[in-house]
């Protein structure tokens, strides 16, 4: 646990730099950066996140900070769309390979206007940095390296912090340290 503090405190530090916020990429895009970090610890990162924000709330920072929990977003979406009992119904019927399939149709995620992607976008003021979370818990409806690609593509407002509850090397995406999520290289890994 100390090792993730030590990393936390890093990746702190690196957020409230303000070269993070600059456009610095190859191309002189937006960054996009992963954390990744063992799943077993997912609750000691949820807590150092709603640290940052408590702390950033009180104005001492030159940015804001704006976090997005990608399976609240898609359980709103549900709500919002009056789907929600259906898509209950619906597993029971033909399983959840199906309804993901189906929740993910619906909500466009492939596409660069996707419902995440608009949202983040009405959602993100100048200024900000963008955290998004949540990703475990939309697994199998929504996999990360989908989110960044058409995030990648949409989304040049503010630099991006993607926490990931599991491996990423720069070249892949291991989703709870078991499973491929894809091949993905265009984010940097924010600590090492």
């Amino acid at each position: 646990m100390d090792d993730l503090n030590k990393r936390l405190d890093k990746m702190e530090e690196a957020v409230r730099d303000p070269s993070f916020r600059k456009s610095s990429g190859r191309a002189n895009e937006v960054n996009y950066w992963i954390f990744d970090y063992s799943p077993e610890d997912e609750l000691i990162v949820r807590d150092r996140i709603k640290y940052m924000q408590k702390k950033n709330a009180k104005g001492g920072d030159d940015f804001e900070l704006v976090v997005f929990d990608l399976y609240d977003i898609i359980i709103d979406y549900l709500i919002e769309n009056d789907f929600l009992e259906s898509c209950f119904n619906f597993e029971k019927k033909k399983g959840l390979e199906r309804i993901s399939k189906a929740v993910s149709n619906s909500m466009k995620l492939s596409d660069d206007d996707s419902y995440i992607i608009q949202y983040i976008n009405n959602h993100t003021p100048d200024n900000a940095v963008v955290f998004l979370t949540g990703v475990g818990k939309c697994y199998p409806i929504l996999r990360s390296h989908k989110v960044l690609n058409t995030l990648h593509k949409a989304f040049v407002k503010a630099p991006v912090l993607m926490f990931y509850p599991g491996l990423y090397t720069e070249q892949d995406l291991v989703l709870f340290n078991e499973i491929s999520d894809a091949n993905y290289y265009r984010a940097f890994k924010l600590v090492k």
